[in-house]
């Protein structure tokens, strides 16, 4: 079969600094080829390049063939005829891709081929192709839709031009795990009946070796594997791919030692001439740090940038240990919420939910968006009122904060912290790292105040980190900081809204092995949200299942996903994507 999108030599460049290095691809006409790997790897940035979408004063070398059109140099005229009708593009977020003065139709038919217009029959039937029936909704603006419905709109126009290949930067990444399973399906669908070929940027392996019949592995800009994807999932032939392969949670079972890759990602130009993997690795060889290892044959169609075979020592466990669950003896619940109810205008947000926490539980909160978990979480910090119903916090009634006196707001607040799932969002880049820590132990009482190196140590930072603002750290080390100062005020409660959903899946291991540990050694409750539930079965005791702002389900975690009783409840389970088996999962 003749290659539709050639690759060849593909090298981004800032000034004299190398950003993606060397990287050779294909795809096929109806193949659907995986680019995988951490954030800083390089994968958004070759797809860019690919679409001849880079900013600049990034540059693009080597060879990118479009069906023997050179696209690397071509003029815009060229690229223009291009994009959106030979190669579309599908972001992560939708709202970065559709412009919000446009209605859902007019997405549509500025991207459809020259004659179709604005045909209402036309936009009908292009919705209808992405699972939308309502005509109505080409009326709609983008802030009138859910996420999943946005993300339909987005991928109708990414569509609408008929291109012969599709990108799809992390299109589910940001979406629940049923919405992700409903848009991974119909992509698949829409591909099979067009014979369209689709490249798929992602760092979440299941979804990759869900959709993918080749996979490529990136890393500091380079390939370090490649090949089918049942085989790569099976056998690993690189140890960064059976890294990320153990780091990967099991909805299936507990892991008792979570596993994850010391370090992060280095820049692809201090890695030039060297295994870009070599520092995080645990079978690191002296000739690994003498010369770049090419790309050799470990079997059919399979290639590995590694020269010795993986072995099952490659996958490093934490070295943080792993936490025990805590003893909930106690003479009452730390938290108790009876009939919560909280309405807008007609929508019932929630609706009669009751809830208890005993001190030092895990306890997951699941559902998906518009459940009414966040809105909970919201009622619990005091920074929405619920309409009904109670909330005690250690036996305080706190359901309607703001009436309390001074002394007992301060008080329910130091009982309970939050911890997002941005943490760009909830520090303040103006502020150093020991500003800020310093700040929040200002507000704990005197006997509970801990010293900024001690709160940094606490999360495993080391003190030195006090000098840095937030733009100097990464993703899973703005995190920290972050469950840092959420611990400053000794919280008895740790409300967590999916910390680790925007993170990859060795930074999200080491987060999680760290709320453990947190739990264990401080006693502190965990009111985990999330629409993961192979990360709420790593870290939570007991699971709550919200759908439409009731609780549905309850129960131990294990109990509750291994034999769920609520239809709601066993669709979220069956539309988590199937861990990879073989020697990588438990290598």
């Amino acid at each position: 079969m003749s290659e539709l999108l050639q690759v060849h030599g593909l090298t981004i460049t800032l000034g004299d600094r190398r950003i993606v290095d060397d990287v050779d691809l294909t795809v096929a006409p109806g193949e659907t080829v995986g680019l995988v790997g951490e954030s800083g790897s390089g994968k958004s940035l070759t797809a860019r390049a690919i679409a001849g979408l880079l900013p600049p004063p990034l540059l693009a070398h080597g060879s990118v063939r479009m069906s023997g059109t050179e696209l690397i140099g071509a003029r815009e005229k060229v690229l223009r005829k291009v994009r959106g009708r030979r190669v579309g593009l599908l972001l992560q977020d939708p709202f970065a891709q559709l412009n919000p003065l446009l209605t859902a139709g007019a997405h549509i038919a500025e991207s459809l081929p020259r004659g179709a217009g604005h045909d209402r029959a036309e936009i009908t039937r292009r919705l209808a192709e992405v699972g939308i029936d309502n005509p109505h909704v080409a009326q709609l603006y983008p802030f009138q839709m859910s996420g999943g419905m946005r993300q339909r709109v987005a991928m109708a126009a990414a569509l609408a031009g008929d291109p012969e290949l599709l990108i799809a930067d992390e299109p589910t990444t940001a979406l629940d795990a049923t919405i992700q399973h409903e848009i991974m399906q119909l992509l698949a669908r829409i591909q099979a009946a067009r014979g369209m070929a689709v490249l798929l940027i992602t760092h979440d392996l299941r979804v990759a070796f869900a959709l993918c019949d080749r996979v490529q592995v990136m890393y500091a800009g380079r390939v370090l594997e490649a090949g089918r994807s049942r085989t790569v999932a099976a056998a690993p032939s690189h140890p960064y791919t059976a890294g990320l392969i153990g780091a990967l949670p099991a909805v299936e079972r507990t892991s008792m030692q979570l596993v994850s890759i010391p370090g992060s990602v280095p820049r692809a130009a201090d890695v030039t001439d060297r295994c870009a993997f070599a520092d995080r690795c645990r079978q690191q060889q002296d000739d690994c740090l003498t010369g770049r290892p090419p790309l050799r044959e470990v079997a059919v169609a399979h290639q590995t940038a590694c020269r010795y075979d993986v072995q099952p020592s490659a996958t490093p466990t934490l070295d943080e240990p792993v936490a025990a669950k805590p003893s909930k003896a106690s003479d009452g619940p730390l938290l108790l919420v009876e009939g919560l109810c909280k309405s807008y205008g007609k929508v019932k947000s929630l609706d009669g939910v009751d809830l208890r926490i005993a001190p030092g539980e895990r306890l997951g909160l699941v559902g998906e968006s518009g459940s009414g978990k966040t809105t909970l979480a919201r009622c619990l910090l005091g920074l929405v009122e619920a309409s009904n119903g109670r909330i005690l916090l250690d036996g305080t009634d706190t359901t309607r904060l703001r009436r309390l006196s001074t002394s007992q707001r301060r008080t329910a607040r130091s009982l309970v912290q939050c911890v997002f799932q941005d943490p760009s969002t909830s520090l303040n880049p103006a502020m150093t790292v020991g500003t800020t820590l310093a700040e929040a132990a200002g507000q704990a009482r005197p006997e509970d105040r801990l010293p900024v190196g001690e709160l940094l140590e606490l999360v495993g930072l080391p003190p030195a980190y006090s000098g840095l603002r937030p733009h100097r750290l990464s993703g899973g080390q703005k995190q920290r900081v972050a469950i840092a100062r959420a611990l400053a005020v000794r919280p008895a409660l740790l409300i967590c809204d999916e910390p680790t959903a925007s993170l990859d899946v060795s930074v999200q291991a080491h987060i999680l092995a760290l709320l453990r540990r947190i739990n264990t050694e401080l006693g502190t409750a965990l009111l985990f949200i999330t629409h993961d539930l192979a990360v709420v079965r790593q870290i939570t005791d007991r699971i709550v299942v919200l759908l439409h702002g009731q609780v549905v389900e309850a129960g131990d975690t294990e109990k509750v996903l291994d034999a769920p009783t609520h239809e709601y409840t066993r669709r979220l389970v069956a539309s988590v994507p199937p861990a990879p088996t073989g020697k990588a999962a438990h290598a």
